[in-house]
């Protein structure tokens, strides 16, 4: 993204920081795993929204499924990747984006 020099950086450290830590404490069997959510449902979007009537097209638009986020979405993944089910998983970026980041 243009203009986003600071943002970006610091979500591709977080990505290797999670494969990093992932590597050092695994065998002490401590799983560690980033969620990179996209647009989310939140007060701070809803405020955004209620000044520009364009704005959730345009949030929708970006995201290939067609809407953004609810909370528990996001909320269901971390708590999948906390849980036994995902007792194998560690050292992974888990995208919950709705394809956002596979266009």
């Amino acid at each position: 993204m243009p203009n986003q020099v600071s943002y970006v950086a610091s979500k591709h450290g977080v990505i290797g920081l999670t494969k990093a830590a992932a590597l050092e404490y695994s065998a002490a069997g401590v799983r560690v795993n980033a969620v990179c959510p996209g647009v989310v449902r939140t007060a701070m979007i809803e405020e955004v929204a209620a000044t520009d009537d364009t704005f959730m097209d345009k949030m929708h638009a970006m995201h290939a499924i067609g809407r953004i986020a609810e909370v528990d979405e996001i909320a269901d993944a971390v708590l999948w990747l906390a849980s036994p089910a995902a007792s194998f998983v560690t050292g992974t970026a888990l995208s919950v984006d709705g394809a956002y980041t596979a266009s």
